[in-house]
């Protein structure tokens, strides 16, 4: 099986978070595409979800990481796109769960929301989650 391509992406409340993410990302043996933001300048985070699901969407990058403030501008933004799943988590579970039971491509996280600790408890579970297909699937394809 091929490796999934990954990208990262945030506005600049999300931006010292997203490079933890990427470090934790790399720790685990996964390099990410860096969509941006490059700094903590204000930016508007429609763009950077908009660029991580248009990524997916376009077949560019198969999962991601999205973060804002708050997490919710971000993901709204990137589920506009087809085949985008995007997950706002605020917990290991919930991370566990987006990818268990709805396939989530795509995580989002708020910035201002989470410590750095339950941000990194939120990745891992993301990364260590599998779709468990079943009865579920037939939901995600509902999705559309």
């Amino acid at each position: 099986m091929t490796a999934l391509r990954w990208g990262v992406a945030s506005d600049h409340a999300g931006f010292a978070l997203k490079e933890k993410v990427r470090g934790w990302l790399r720790a685990r043996g996964i390099e990410a595409q860096d969509l941006g933001a490059h700094s903590d300048a204000r930016t508007d985070y429609p763009d950077w979800g908009h660029a991580l699901g248009a990524a997916i969407a376009e077949g560019r990058l198969d999962r991601g990481v999205i973060v804002c403030g708050t997490g919710i501008g971000v993901s709204i933004a990137a589920n506009r796109h087809a085949g985008v799943r995007a997950a706002l988590c605020h917990d290991a579970f919930t991370a566990a769960m987006a990818r268990a039971h709805n396939d989530a491509n795509v995580l989002a996280l708020g910035a201002r929301v989470l410590g750095d600790g339950v941000a990194e408890s939120v990745v891992d579970a993301f990364l260590s989650a599998a779709f468990e297909g079943g009865r579920h699937a037939d939901r995600v394809v509902k999705l559309g």
